[in-house]
């Protein structure tokens, strides 16, 4: 739910408010990110934002432990986000916020739209530069310090006593930050390291990254196909097998830069290699990619490394003493100096590339099992292995048919113009529901009162007609539809291609593709068998059974 006053409230409390409900958005494209799939593993039944003021009530309690310990970390997380955005200032606070306390809420939109047009996203998102900058400052710090006590350096293993409190600071982060599933893998992976430390062995190994790919699937096999598991593993496997070459001919590559060249010459290294490895997700489901996020990313990894993480420990070390807002205000002007940095590639940028033809799932395939065996490989078999498997991706995208048209069951229209590139039509008026009448077109040379012509690409065209056209060219219809599109070929008088509204709100959405000279039609299942989109008894998707038990039992404890 969102309230456009940003309601404050605890976590847990019971609330009464009027509220606008629909179901959780089905794709927008056949293909596309399911918000249901997504809904139905958190147990949302329905989004929606409220409308006027809201009204206390009373709830009962959980119905057991974990409920009511679930409830209780996530007010005490919101209460240090709200400090922390108090104490970090009023431009980085929600930045600070964000990566303490893992609650996005306070960040500003214009902040959030930069760090993703930037590919800068990854910051957000509390993974291993994150855990390790936590976890090895711990164990830096406990290591250095317990080195000074001479008695007990000489007597005990100070590093297996660092590695003990490190894991747990770790795992105290976790809590906080909410445990988003590329925080339990940096968690995992970072245990392991520590435990390895413990027990003498080694540390970061693909084997490492094996068991937390392992586990994280038997405890989420449903976020396997979710863009932040893909990423995060895709990233972490490349950068490990990377630096494990790289670990190979480190002393002849260190004894020709210095170490100091070295050191950035790995800063550079890690911010290629990272982008190459998520690049073919990004693509996939983002159908974009930052053309400063290289540059971004060499510039402003050394300032969080450098500055912003010394400024968290040293807010952690101060906050022992009671001097916590002291240590968050250092911490707040690192991350201006992030966010002002930010704001600069993010003007200097053309804008974010669009890919004109979406990638099938079938390269998306071939593509990770190339990165698969560029991993798994060693020497030429690495690079050979993968282009034998990036090569049928590489036909597959080129030869994926584009979209020429897609009208959603939502009553939105997307068209591709003359160069692939897909829009939004404004055709609705009100507040987002499906369309009641037809109104003005954006402007154009072409259009007419009720009739408006957009030139696509391979010599299409689509028509869209209004209630007053249709009337004259469909006199036979008794009640003709709302809007009306037709796809035209060049030099043609007849549409190879009608749909009226009813037809696409009863399909679940229309999309048509073209491929070479042939046009073909694909209707967006609304239903299925799958617990997300399970089909009532007149054929329409229905709430997933979980969510709606759910609030069902809470419909019937509150009243």
């Amino acid at each position: 739910m969102t309230h456009r006053a940003r309601l404050e409230v605890s976590s847990g409390r019971f609330v009464r408010c009027w509220v606008v409900l629909r179901p959780p958005p089905s794709p927008t494209l056949p293909g596309d990110y399911d918000f249901r799939r997504q809904a139905y593993f958190q147990k949302l039944g329905a989004v929606g934002y409220v409308q006027g003021r809201c009204r206390g009530g009373v709830l009962g309690a959980p119905d057991n432990v974990m409920d009511q310990a679930a409830l209780w970390v996530s007010a005490q997380r919101r209460l240090l986000a709200s400090y922390v955005n108090e104490a970090a200032g009023e431009r980085a606070g929600g930045l600070a916020a964000a990566l303490i306390a893992g609650d996005r809420s306070f960040l500003r939109t214009e902040d959030q739209n930069a760090l993703r047009d930037t590919g800068l996203a990854h910051l957000l998102a509390i993974s291993g530069l994150h855990l390790s900058i936590v976890g090895g400052l711990t164990f830096f710090l406990i290591r250095r310090s317990l080195v000074l006590i001479e008695p007990l350096a000489l007597r005990v293993p100070v590093q297996k006593i660092a590695a003990v409190v490190a894991l747990i600071t770790c795992a105290a982060y976790l809590i906080v930050s909410g445990a988003s599933v590329s925080t339990q893998r940096a968690f995992i992976m970072a245990a392991i390291v520590f435990l390895a430390v413990i027990f003498d062995r080694a540390a970061i190994s693909l084997r490492t990254f094996a068991i937390a790919l392992i586990v994280i699937v038997l405890l989420q096999p449903e976020s396997v196909v979710t863009p932040g598991f893909q990423m995060s593993f895709a990233a972490t496997g490349g950068l490990i097998a990377t630096y494990e070459v790289w670990r190979n001919h480190r002393s002849s590559r260190e004894r020709v830069l210095g170490p100091i060249g070295f050191a950035w010459a790995s800063i550079i290294m890690t911010s290629v290699v990272s982008d190459a490895a998520t690049a073919p997700f990004s693509f996939f489901h983002f159908e974009r990619l930052s053309p400063v996020g290289l540059f971004a990313n060499f510039a402003i990894t050394p300032v969080v490394t450098f500055v912003t993480a010394p400024a968290a420990a040293l807010t952690v070390i101060l906050a022992l003493f009671g001097q916590a807002e002291l240590g968050l205000r250092l911490l707040g002007q690192s991350l201006e100096l992030v966010l002002n940095m930010t704001h600069y590639f993010y003007n200097l940028s053309p804008g974010v590339i669009r890919m004109s033809v979406p990638m099938p799932p079938l390269a998306l395939v071939f593509l990770s099992l190339a990165l698969g065996a560029m991993m798994a490989f060693a020497g030429w078999a690495r690079l050979l292995g993968g282009a034998v498997l990036l090569a049928p991706a590489i036909w597959l995208w080129s030869t994926a048919p584009k979209v020429v048209l897609h009208w959603s069951a939502s009553g939105d229209v997307f068209i591709a113009d003359t160069q692939g590139m897909v829009s939004r039509l404004e055709f609705v008026d009100g507040d987002g529901l499906p369309p009641l009448r037809f109104s003005e077109a954006p402007d154009r040379e072409e259009c007419g009162l009720q009739v408006c012509e957009y030139p696509s690409f391979s010599g299409l065209s689509i028509t869209t007609l209004g209630p007053v056209e249709q009337k004259k060219k469909a006199e036979t219809e008794q009640t003709p539809d709302t809007l009306r599109i037709q796809i035209l070929r060049a030099g043609e008088a007849s549409a190879d291609l009608t749909f009226t509204w009813g037809e696409a709100k009863d399909a679940g959405g229309i999309t048509v593709y073209a491929r070479d000279e042939d046009l073909y039609v694909v209707q967006l299942q609304n239903c299925t068998e799958r617990p997300w989109r399970r089909c009532s008894e007149n054929g329409s998707a229905q709430p997933s059974g979980g969510a709606r038990d759910y609030f069902e039992r809470l419909i019937r404890t509150a009243g």
